[in-house]
C-alpha cells in the first residue's frame, strides 16, 4: 500500500493494481488534477472513491492526504542487484536484522542517491513493504533493486566466490578506516542490527575490517547513517558516475 499525492504519483504504471480517493479528495483542484493525471498515465487501472471512514480504516497515517494505492510487490534477482544491465561494477548494500522502518527507508533513498545497484537484505529484517518504509524511500524503492534471502552468508559467499565482489564490514577490529579502501572494484557493504551491529558469523564473511573514525564517548553511529558515508564514498572514489 502505498499513500500520499506524491508517493502514488512515483509509482510506474506498470505496478498499479487499484487507487482509493477519499469522498471529497476528487472535486478539490488538486484531487482533480492528479486523478486526471494517473487516469492518462494507467487508464487501466481502477479509481474509486470510498467514504471517509472507510478510507480512514484503509489509511496508516494519522492525517491521510485523502489518496492510496495498491501496488504490485517488484520481483527482481541477484542479477539486477549486482547491476549487470547498467554498465557499473557493483554497488551493494547487504542488510542483517535491521528492524527500524525508518533506518530501512533512508538506505533505500540514500542508496539511489549514492548510484548502489541495490540491496540485499535477510528474512528478519523489517517488512520491505510496510508502510512507514515505503513512505520514507520516497519512491526510491520502485528504482532501487532489491532481494530478500533465507541465507545470507550463502549469498555473501557467492557473491565473493562467483562474482569478485568485496565484501566490507565495519568492525572494532578494523585496522584501516573506510576512506583508506580502494571501492572502484565490486563492492558490498554489510550493515548491521541497530542495536547489536553485525553477528560474528556474518562479520566473519567479509573480505575486510574497516573503521569509521569517532570522536567523544561514541562506539558507532546509526545504521542509515553509517551506510550513508559508506555508499557516497564509493560514489566519489567512481568520480560521481
Amino acid at each position: 500500500m502505498v499513500e500520499g499525492i506524491r508517493a502514488v504519483a512515483e509509482v510506474p504504471s506498470s505496478l498499479l493494481h487499484a487507487i482509493y480517493y477519499v469522498e471529497g479528495f476528487g472535486t478539490s483542484e488538486d484531487g482533480a488534477a492528479f486523478i486526471s493525471q494517473i487516469s492518462a498515465k494507467a487508464p487501466s487501472v481502477p479509481i474509486e472513491e470510498v467514504a471517509k471512514k472507510v478510507f480512514d480504516s484503509m489509511s496508516d497515517t494519522v492525517t491521510p492526504q485523502g489518496v492510496l494505492a495498491l501496488v504490485k510487490m517488484q520481483d527482481f534477482t541477484l542479477e539486477d542487484v549486482l547491476g549487470a544491465s547498467s554498465g557499473k561494477p557493483a554497488h551493494i548494500v547487504v542488510l542483517e536484522s535491521l528492524q527500524d522502518p525508518g533506518n530501512m527507508g533512508t538506505i533505500i533513498r540514500t542508496a539511489e542517491g549514492a548510484g548502489a545497484t541495490g540491496i540485499i537484505m535477510n528474512s528478519t529484517t523489517v517488512d520491505l513493504y510496510s508502510p512507514k518504509v515505503v513512505r520514507s524511500t520516497m519512491g526510491s524503492i520502485f528504482r532501487v533493486p532489491h532481494i530478500v534471502v533465507s541465507d545470507l552468508a550463502a549469498t555473501i559467499e557467492e557473491l565473493k566466490t562467483k562474482h569478485g565482489v568485496s565484501v566490507y564490514a565495519a568492525h572494532l577490529k578494523g585496522e584501516k578506516f573506510y576512506d583508506e579502501f580502494d571501492y572502484n572494484g565490486p563492492t558490498a557493504f554489510m550493515i548491521g542490527n541497530e542495536g547489536n551491529g553485525l553477528t560474528d558469523q556474518m562479520s566473519s564473511h567479509a573480505t575486510s575490517y574497516l573503521k569509521i573514525p569517532m570522536e567523544g564517548q561514541l562506539e558507532s553511529l546509526n545504521a542509515s547513517v553509517a551506510a550513508a558515508l559508506l555508499m557516497y564514498e564509493t560514489h566519489r572514489q567512481r568520480g560521481n558516475v
